[in-house]
């Protein structure tokens, strides 16, 4: 938890997924470089402390592949939370938020993985900053009160990371 009682929201874009018309969209891999950039994101969470309480995960291959080499970065053993759901993919802005909102209050830190263009506007819309959120870009947010506090305008960019600086 943050200070005051606040929250921490780290929005992860997934990393860099195969293009294969052969698949249908939710079955899209990471390829090779998105599986490096992902642990690489896991590694600067560890560095930074921001280790999720809860994490909200789209239920597409690119975003559970995502999920799954930023745990192995973070070496999370105790069996942190997961919950895909479905809203996620591909999801609107407001309809992340809505999912952010449903958090549970004990989760100080939360790390939505999902998809552009949602995951970019709702960074967004929280803070009013952010030009850009290529593959595997991590921006962490500062939201005062609980989950259900969580508004347009209400957060601060704390942080923010991408693999290619």
């Amino acid at each position: 938890m943050t200070e005051g009682g606040g929250r921490t929201l780290v929005v992860l874009r997934h990393a860099k997924a195969a293009q294969n018309p052969a698949l249908a969209d939710e079955d899209r891999p990471l390829t090779g470089r998105g599986r490096r950039d992902a642990a690489a994101a896991g590694q600067w969470l560890r560095g930074a402390g921001l280790i999720p309480d809860l994490v909200l995960c789209s239920p597409a291959r690119r975003t559970r592949e995502t999920w799954q080499q930023v745990s192995d970065a973070l070496a999370r053993r105790d069996g942190t939370a997961v919950e895909f759901d479905p809203r996620l993919y591909p999801g609107s802005a407001t309809g992340l938020l809505g999912v952010v909102r449903e958090s549970a209050a004990e989760a100080g830190v939360v790390l939505l993985v999902g998809h552009n263009p949602a995951s970019h506007q709702l960074v967004y819309d929280l803070t009013g900053e952010c030009d850009s959120f290529p593959t595997a870009a991590l921006a962490a947010i500062s939201l005062p009160g609980g989950w259900v506090d969580a508004a347009p305008g209400a957060g601060t960019l704390a942080r923010f990371w991408s693999p290619r600086g």
